[in-house]
Formats: structure tokens, sequence, C-alpha cells
């Protein structure tokens, strides 16, 4: 098959791209996600797959979102920020564009990309971590995409770490992305920066007493340039992020791990205690051999690259 579009819809932009069978994005477009309206949703994706054709002959469309997707590759069952629920975004989309369309879960979208285009070119089974506001995962194993009995498999973030902990979005408590992401960042952050004591004098500065300005991004900045507060967070992000790692790792077994995410900003500052962590408390460490934990190569645009491959891909 030749150039295909892939999709990737986030809860607030929805980023497209034409790419050709060795995974490099030839043009690429975004547009706000209309994240309340379904058929509007549609119409977007559907609006951005029409301009990009305009210079390309397209042969598919394939589109990678957050939440349960059906093991038709057809329906997004659930997503956590977007109003869909049994949404046959597939059919809705071909029906606009008039080309075949599969929909894939965003994280099992990247995951494929870097296992035939990026970190994880070089091996046959792979374990993509994708750290951002939550946690996703997918998993690769044998050359093939695993999706599981229905098609949901790779939720990695609803892991439980930590019985009876901090309640999670999903309505059950202490999983694993309530420790480890974007978001335990910034609430660990703002703890800090409610005792007002002088270490958090520099995440106060940019979101000020009450800390309700703040992102991730910033605390990532701040770690870069030396803060040590905010380096210590996310050296404890990387710590959660190892021992979750470490667990998924003894029932795997992958040959990689790849992190990526808004994790890849951060750099060794997470990697480093990630990598420390996983060695630390995986099982029976001494006597098996250890994956090796890469960071992203194909960045934010992996959901991209892989929903359009796998638009190619039985």
């Amino acid at each position: 098959m030749g150039l295909t579009v892939g999709v990737d819809v986030g809860g607030t932009k929805i980023a497209a791209g034409v790419v050709d069978d060795a995974g490099r994005i030839l043009v690429e477009e975004t547009e706000p996600t209309p994240a309340a309206d379904p058929n509007a949703l549609a119409n977007a994706i559907a609006d951005l797959v029409t301009r990009l054709r305009g210079a390309h002959q397209i042969e598919a469309v394939g589109i990678g979102a957050a939440g349960f997707v059906d093991a038709k590759r057809s329906s997004v069952l659930f997503a956590p920020n977007i109003n869909w629920t049994d949404e046959p975004l597939a059919a809705d989309v071909s029906s606009l564009v008039g080309l075949p369309v599969v929909v894939e879960n965003d994280a099992n979208a990247a995951a494929w990309a870097e296992f035939q285009f990026g970190a994880g070119k070089d091996v046959d089974d792979l374990l993509m971590i994708a750290v951002g506001t939550g946690i996703g995962g997918g998993y690769v194993t044998e050359n093939r995409l695993y999706r599981g009995a229905f098609g949901i498999a790779g939720e990695v973030g609803h892991m439980r770490v930590v019985p009876s902990g901090i309640r999670c979005g999903c309505g059950r408590y202490g999983c694993w992305e309530q420790y480890a992401s974007g978001r335990a960042l910034v609430r660990e952050a703002k703890d800090r920066i409610a005792t007002e004591l002088p270490e958090a004098a520099a995440l106060a500065g940019l979101a000020g007493p009450d800390g309700d300005g703040l992102t991730g991004q910033m605390v990532t900045a701040e770690a870069n340039a030396g803060d040590p507060l905010s380096r210590d967070l996310l050296a404890e992000v990387g710590r959660w992020l190892g021992a979750g790692i470490a667990t998924l790792v003894a029932v795997l077994d992958p040959a990689v791990v790849v992190l990526g995410g808004g994790v890849g900003e951060a750099g060794d500052l997470v990697m480093e205690p990630t990598r420390r962590s996983f060695a630390r408390t995986l099982p029976a460490a001494a006597h098996r051999p250890h994956p090796e934990l890469r960071g992203t190569s194909l960045g934010n645009r992996a959901g991209m690259i892989g929903a359009a491959d796998l638009a190619r891909t039985p």
C-alpha cells in the first residue's frame, strides 16, 4: 500500500499527517478538538483528511484515539477525555472521505510506530509506556500488536500499585498513573508549594502560592534549569515508573521497553531513576536477562505514524 493518513486525536488538538511506508511524515495539519460533539469531531477529522488529499494520493486512514477501541478496529467504546461512547468512528469518517478507515488506541499506535520505525525497530518484542497526563501502554510480541480478546489490552496505567491508594479517574484506588504520570508530578509539586518552605520558592514563583497555574512542563523546565525540588519530584516519578515497569516485565518479558509521552522532555532526569528503580525491583533480577529501557525516538508524532501504518496492517 502507498500513502496513508495518520490521525492522532488528543483532548485539545487533532494532528494528522500523510505518512509513507517508511514511516516518514510528508505533510501534516492540525485542528482544535471539538471534544464535546462526536459528529463535529468526525467532521473535523474528515476535513483534515480532505485537505491532506489535495496534493497526495491517499489509500487509507488510521485514527489513534485515547480510549477503548473494539476488536474490529472500528468503534470507540469509551474515551475518558472525549464524548465518545460506542462511537462508530471508522464508519462515520469513512462515509465522509470515501476511504477505508481503521481506529486504534493511541498508545497502541505509538507502540507500533516505535516497533516499526523507532526505538524498537531492532527487536521482535516491545513494551511501550506512554507517560503524559496519565499512563498508556502498548505491547508488540512476535512482530504483532497485542490487542487482547476484546481489543482493549494495554491499559497499564490502571494497574493497581497501592491498595486503598489515591482515587483514580477510573473510579478505583491506587492506580499506577496516580503515582507515575504528569498528573502525579503536578499534584506532588502543588503539595510542596503549599508547605511554603524555601525549597518550593522557584515553583511558587511560577505558579503562585496556591500552585493553580502549575504544569508538568513548568516542573520539567525548572528541573532542567537545576532546581533541586523539581529534580526530586521527577526522580520520584521515575522511581514509581521503574517499579511498575518491573511488574509488567515479569509478566510480559519484552526485549525492549520504550518510554514516551511527556517524560521524554525530562530525559535522564526521569530515565535514570526509572532504570535504577527497575533494576532494584525486577523479580529475580540477578537470574534473568533485563530488557533495555529506551526513550522514544519518534516523540509526540509516534501516534500519528503508528496509526497511519496500522491502516496498512491487517
